[in-house]
């Protein structure tokens, strides 16, 4: 029996030295991009909503998640809540995270 083309084949692991290493790489750069693309803009919008909340006062103009216009009646930071009026006779309570904005006067 002739077993020569058996040597001739070599190892299976002598060209896949580097394929893991590679791989390593591929995740970190697919990790980096998701990261810059997705992670790090919603944070920076969170963090901007979070200081909007902090800045609001009474008799500011805002609108919330739901499109309603108001201005600022009341502020009640230990339960969450603002009051807005919409006008002289109504007035209307909301959680402060759904404020979605300060309207421009």
């Amino acid at each position: 029996m002739d077993y020569n083309w058996i040597v001739a084949m070599g190892s299976p692991q002598e060209g896949a030295g580097g394929g893991g290493m590679y791989m390593l790489v591929w995740m970190v750069l697919i990790f980096g991009l998701m990261y810059m693309l997705l992670i790090r803009p919603q944070r920076k919008k969170q963090k901007e909503h979070e200081k909007l909340l902090g800045e609001l006062k009474k008799g500011d103009k805002v609108v919330t998640t739901g499109g309603m216009f108001g201005t600022i009646f009341a502020i009640d930071d230990d339960k969450g809540r603002i009051i807005l009026r919409i006008n002289d006779q109504t007035k209307l309570e909301f959680l402060k995270s759904s404020i979605a904005g300060r309207v421009e006067k």
